[in-house]
């Protein structure tokens, strides 16, 4: 089934469309990531005939003047090049891994463009900007230029998880605002009363948070470059506080939702995570995850969320593990 409106900014979309007219967003984009891991799934055995048929399948489903298009054109005709056999041995094994590399990229790179188009349009915001920008010169005065501006996206990423969720919820919001000392905030313009909901929202800024984090110790494991080191750790450490469940932190909305049993499974599993980094902030977090969970007024219960809130806990805990 075709989506009539885009999954980033929600325009309207023409009955022929392959991305959105306004952002960009691939209107595939689902099929197109599953195609590609079949793919690369198929190459990864040597099937080259499957993960062939896999990229044909995503070709007519690409823009032909993107780069995404490019790309798995490329795919099929390394595919096509390993099954005749016409290359040499050593030039085969290359492009083997060629096709296997380009596949799983190619299908990374789709959810890629569309996140990055989505990150983009919250800069169009006069507002954000400024405030952003203010924030960033507080910061630089203080950790020096590489360390502030690192702070500054993996905050704005962080937060345009929040926008990314409350578009998909149909949830209207104001602009992304900075604040020197207090981070960034989304005000919202209706009031969230299903626990299930405030939860989706509040622990979607985390994820992102940790996306960003990761992001910045793959570079830092590609590189050796410590800046990128310290704003993982940094990134980490800033999310993982943004989970203690109290006031309109995420954590708190994300706890707002679990039962009493799901809210101790949690105290679990931040004694775990500070048995495995030692890291300190985790006594704050646990001390009021313990009482949240003493409180009479508990949620229905939702455990995907209680397992996304124990997932994000050991991982930010562990990137975080040289901070505090």
């Amino acid at each position: 089934m075709i989506p009539r409106y885009c999954y980033g900014c929600r325009t309207e979309l023409p009955p022929d469309a392959l991305a959105c007219p306004l952002c960009g967003v691939l209107v595939h984009r689902g099929l197109l990531k599953q195609l590609g891991a079949d793919a690369e799934a198929a190459s990864v055995r040597g099937d080259f005939a499957a993960a062939r048929t896999h990229w044909n399948e995503m070709l007519p489903l690409l823009p032909v003047n993107s780069q995404q298009h490019t790309a798995i054109a490329q795919c099929i005709a390394d595919a096509t090049a390993k099954i005749d056999g016409g290359s040499a041995r050593t030039s085969d094994a290359g492009r083997s891994w060629w096709s296997r590399i380009a596949g799983g990229a190619a299908a990374t790179a789709l959810l890629l463009a569309g996140k990055l188009k989505f990150l983009l349009l919250g800069l169009t915001k006069a507002s954000t900007l400024v405030s952003m920008f203010a924030f960033f010169g507080v910061y630089w005065s203080i950790y020096g230029w590489p360390l502030a501006l690192g702070l500054v996206v993996t905050i704005y990423i962080h937060e345009m998880g929040h926008v990314a969720m409350l578009r998909r919820l149909g949830i209207d919001a104001g602009a992304l605002m900075f604040i020197p000392g207090m981070g960034a905030f989304v005000l919202l313009k209706q009031r969230i009363t299903d626990p299930l909901t405030d939860a989706k929202i509040g622990l979607a800024g985390p994820i992102w948070g940790l996306g960003a984090a990761s992001a910045a110790f793959a570079i830092y494991a590609a590189t050796g470059a410590h800046i990128w080191l310290a704003i993982a750790q940094l990134t980490g450490f800033l999310n993982l506080f943004n989970l203690t469940p109290v006031w309109q932190l995420d954590g708190s909305r994300g706890m707002h939702v679990l039962t009493r049993s799901q809210r101790w499974m949690i105290v679990g599993v931040i004694l775990i995570a500070i048995g495995m980094t030692e890291q300190r902030l985790l006594f704050l977090v646990g001390a009021v995850a313990v009482w949240r969970a003493l409180q009479q007024q508990v949620g229905p219960g939702d455990n995907r969320v209680a397992a996304t809130f124990a997932g994000l806990v050991i991982a930010l805990a562990w990137l975080a593990k040289g901070v505090g």
